[in-house]
């Protein structure tokens, strides 16, 4: 029979990939047989740790640190990884932060500003950067994260942070539609509330953990693997007529 593991050889970059959900995709790309570049930002003893996984399971890894809000820097990212592969097929999309919540009559134009840089400007700075190289084979592969917030608007606080989400929904859509001729697809995910990550260690109370997780119809909160899963799913070759897509996450929580 057919190996069906097409992740087996990739050559994938995941930015923040060292935290998070984010350490969970890196873990679940090695485990299939990838090759990845993880970017970091402050993660540096988990991104190590993760490039000794990669290597001890005979594949290549590497861990490159750097701001995705400088051009500079995502450049210099890119550059690292294609030096080191030689060649890339996937981008998992994957920094982002709410960093703070503030009301809209308290919002302050350089929060909004740096909100906006850290989640969409990086990603269209990562992605215009992997792109030419995505395009030199015939299947690769680009999924972003996005956030059930993206949908819903999220809670109070959280109005810059829930605007940008969203708008990586209509970004992977239009992307899908630029980038398909290139045999590029470009899919998203949208992840509710998935605890045991420091975004939500950090931004989540327990008491509103508890009241989210309360009117989730699963009956339970998600975690890091579900949402890794889904990625990998998404990112390989086998579900090659899905693009422009977005992958709810989030135990049957529906709000368009």
């Amino acid at each position: 029979m057919k190996n069906l593991n097409k992740i087996t050889g990739k050559n994938v970059i995941i930015t923040a990939g060292a935290q998070g959900i984010g350490e969970s995709i890196t873990r679940h790309f090695i485990e299939n047989g990838a090759n990845v570049a993880i970017h970091y930002f402050s993660s540096a003893d988990t991104a190590n740790e993760l490039v000794e996984y990669g290597i001890s399971k005979g594949q290549k890894a590497v861990a490159i640190k750097g701001d995705l809000t400088k051009e500079s820097d995502v450049n210099a990212m890119v550059e690292k990884a294609v030096e080191v592969f030689g060649s890339l097929d996937i981008l998992i999309n994957n920094a982002g932060s709410l960093v703070a919540r503030q009301m809209l009559n308290g919002m302050e134009a350089e929060f909004w500003h740096k909100v906006m840089d850290i989640n969409l400007t990086s990603m269209m700075f990562v992605t215009r950067a992997v792109a030419p190289y995505l395009a030199k084979n015939e299947n690769s592969s680009i999924v972003n994260l996005a956030s059930l917030a993206g949908r819903k608007g999220g809670h109070p606080g959280s109005l810059a942070y829930s605007t940008s989400k969203g708008a990586i929904l209509t970004f992977t859509r239009a992307l899908s539609a630029e980038l398909g001729t290139q045999g590029i697809r470009v899919n998203a995910v949208a992840p509710g509330l998935i605890l045991g990550t420091s975004f939500h260690n950090t931004h989540t109370t327990k008491e509103s953990a508890d009241a989210t997780t309360a009117e989730i119809p699963i009956q339970r909160a998600g975690n890091a693997s579900d949402v890794a899963r889904a990625v990998l799913f998404l990112a390989s070759e086998y579900d090659g007529f899905i693009t422009g897509a977005t992958l709810d996450i989030n135990g049957g929580v529906y709000n368009m």
